[in-house]
Formats: C-alpha cells, sequence, structure tokens
C-alpha cells in the first residue's frame, strides 16, 4: 500500500478537506505518484495542417531583447532542454519554419513566450467540442464531497510527432529549437488535451460524475466511501497513462471549494 508523495514527505499522507487532523493515506497504487518532472503521456499528436509552400510569414527571426531577458532566455531555454520538452534543431537540416519567442516579465518574474500566431493562421481548427463551465458544473450541484485536480504542465505532457516538429520549431539568439512536446499557444493544443482527457476517462464521464475541463479534474459524491473510490479510480488511471498532476494546486475531499472560476458547495 502506498501514499502519494507530498514534496517529499518521508510519512506519505496528506490532510483532505477542511479537517486538517484527519490525514489521509490509504491509496492501493503500485508505485508512487510524483511531480518533479514532466513525463508524456502515452498520446501523440497526430495531425498538424499547414499551407505549402508555406507563406513567408511563418519564417520568423529573433526578436531583439536587453542583456536581462537574453540572459532569462537562455534559462528557460536550458531548462526545457533538461526536461526533454525541446531539442535544437540539427546545423544540416532544412528550416523552413520559425517562431519568434519574446520574454515576458510580471512582478519581477520572466516567462517565455512563442508567439504563433502566424502558424495559428495558417492551421486547420480541430474543433473538438470543450464543454461549457456553467453547463459542466450543473452535474456537481448536489455534491457533498468535491476533489479537483489539476494536470502538471498539460500541453508540454503531449508529444509531438516527428513530421510535426517541422512546424514548432522557434528561433531566439542563441539558436534554432524544436519542440518535441506541445508547447502553449498552439491554436489546437487544448482541443487535443481535452481529446486525450476523455479518451482517458470515458466510463466516468458517463457516469456524470466527472467533469474535465482541459486539464481541470472535477469529481464528486454524495456519500464519503464513494468518493474515496472514485478518488482511487481517477488517481489510476491518471497513472495508466503516465500523467502527472501538480499537487499544489489539488483540493481533495472538500465540501466547498472554487473550480472554474466558481464557489462550488
Amino acid at each position: 500500500m502506498y501514499g502519494i508523495d507530498f514534496h517529499n514527505n518521508k510519512d506519505r499522507y496528506f490532510t483532505i478537506g477542511d479537517n486538517k487532523n484527519q490525514k489521509f493515506a490509504f491509496l492501493p497504487f503500485k508505485r508512487q505518484i510524483t511531480v518533479n518532472k514532466v513525463s508524456p503521456v502515452n498520446f501523440e499528436l497526430e495531425k498538424f495542417k499547414s499551407e505549402q509552400p508555406y507563406p513567408p510569414l511563418l519564417r520568423g527571426s529573433a526578436y531583439p531583447a536587453s542583456p536581462k531577458s537574453r540572459e532569462a532566455l537562455e534559462t528557460h531555454i536550458k531548462e526545457l532542454l533538461d526536461l526533454g520538452v525541446i531539442k535544437k534543431a540539427g546545423q544540416n537540416e532544412e528550416v523552413e519554419i520559425t517562431t519568434t519567442v519574446i520574454v515576458a516579465w510580471h512582478n519581477g518574474k520572466s516567462r517565455m513566450v512563442g508567439d504563433f500566431r502566424a502558424l495559428n493562421t495558417c492551421t486547420v481548427p480541430d474543433r473538438y467540442p470543450i464543454p461549457k463551465n456553467q453547463i459542466a458544473l450543473t452535474q456537481i450541484s448536489q455534491a457533498v464531497y468535491i476533489t479537483t485536480m489539476d494536470a502538471l504542465k498539460e500541453l508540454h505532457q503531449n508529444v509531438v510527432t516527428p513530421r510535426a516538429r517541422k512546424y514548432l520549431r522557434i528561433i531566439v539568439h542563441c539558436g534554432v529549437y524544436e519542440y518535441l512536446r506541445m508547447p502553449f499557444g498552439i491554436k489546437n493544443a487544448p482541443s487535443h488535451f481535452q481529446r486525450i482527457m476523455n479518451q482517458t476517462f470515458p466510463e466516468e464521464l458517463s457516469g456524470r460524475w466527472l467533469i474535465i475541463y482541459i486539464d481541470d479534474i472535477i469529481f464528486c459524491a454524495k456519500i464519503w466511501e464513494e468518493h474515496m473510490y472514485r478518488l482511487s479510480r481517477v488517481l489510476t488511471k491518471i497513472q495508466s497513462v503516465n500523467m502527472e498532476i501538480s499537487l499544489k494546486k489539488c483540493h481533495f475531499v472538500f465540501k466547498e471549494l472554487k473550480a472554474l472560476g466558481h464557489v462550488v458547495s
């Protein structure tokens, strides 16, 4: 019997709901769920279509940046390389598409942002439906116990097929890199991840006790034992596809909490 390794907690427990004195440590997993590194889900982006020949607007150049932003950009690139999210394009590879990358600053913290607007205009839209918040939340309006989870860096958990990587190349002052996993800012990425999640939880969704909104997982029950069973079932499914969750964004077994921008009770 194993619990969840919550920030390397040696006791392997976490508190649930509003009762901080009650500890939870009895989910039957074969191995622990960890959140220290992004790992690929067992799905790939199968189709990525664009116009051919490629229009000139898809050939971007490195964005001029200040020394501070260049240093921050190099740090972000190294982090993504270490995680296996990107790799450097080969010197002999023909590079037809490059997306400009900028560094955005907020409260003293930097964030690397790919300007995929040009690529998105040439992308055939994936119209897979994403649920409406209000309609989805009516499913749990009568719930007694509610749990919410969040996929860790959800889009980076999607492996990109080799033939799709040429569309997902970025250019910076230190070279050209291509994404091995889905970057943020791609037009069809949310629909693709919604499809993945729906394919992972078909029975739970048809039972109308679980809601999937892209990377948000919400489920409920009226009875404690039933909620514990559903929690174990959802985590087992997450583990089966090698998905990782962000425990700091998870809320286990609350009677009232905020979900999808609304307070649910």
